[in-house]
């Protein structure tokens, strides 16, 4: 299943927020060994996980963590306009309209045919969602493997700087313009999503 969470629900889904929390510290923290806030041992929460922040989870049909990403408005404080600026050789593009996509994350259980399908699943949603709320622009911070695959996925994407290298990893700050043409693009590389995987439910935020 697709979630959608915000804070313009009261509702929140504990258990959903829960697992995709445990999946960023197993992802981040246990794997890429990232020197990131871990609240009571068991989740990755930092100080961007607020009423503002947006999530798109994908679960399985008993709430399992598959895949997540978080969005930041960037009207507010948020990862590549706080802490890496210098990314950006024109400056750090911002507006209601452009939307950071900061902790994308796929579950360290999937196998690599599964985590292509939820993989290309959130990258649909993350595209639907920018439709649906008037989104025409996303920025991201990308190591260099991952920054390459991005550019590959078929939108219209380019990067915002000289990639440069933070406490020895090469990172790259980017942007990606979205409209109605970006779902086309996308389908003509093949990135397709998962209808299996069900409707976005709209949830609360922690």
């Amino acid at each position: 299943m697709l979630h959608m969470s915000s804070g313009s629900s009261h509702t929140v889904p504990a258990p959903v927020l829960r697992a995709m929390f445990a999946a960023r510290k197993s992802v981040f923290v246990d794997l890429l060994k990232w020197k990131v806030p871990v609240i009571a041992g068991r989740y990755e929460i930092d100080q961007f996980d607020d009423e503002h922040a947006v999530y798109l989870v994908i679960t399985t049909r008993d709430g399992d963590h598959l895949g997540s990403a978080r969005l930041l408005p960037t009207v507010r404080p948020h990862i590549l306009g706080g802490l890496y600026p210098f990314l950006c050789e024109g400056g750090v593009p911002t507006g209601r309209t452009t939307v950071e996509i900061t902790r994308f994350c796929l579950d360290r259980s999937l196998r690599a045919a599964e985590r292509r399908t939820v993989r290309n699943t959130l990258i649909r949603a993350l595209v639907d969602h920018a439709l649906a709320h008037g989104v025409d622009h996303y920025t991201a911070i990308a190591e260099m493997a991952w920054f390459q695959q991005i550019l590959a996925f078929g939108w219209v994407c380019r990067p915002l700087g000289l990639p440069q290298y933070v406490d020895g990893t090469l990172l790259a700050a980017l942007s990606i313009a979205i409209d109605r043409e970006t779902p086309q693009l996308l389908e003509a590389a093949g990135i397709r999503s998962d209808r299996a995987l069900g409707p976005v439910d709209e949830l609360a935020a922690a």
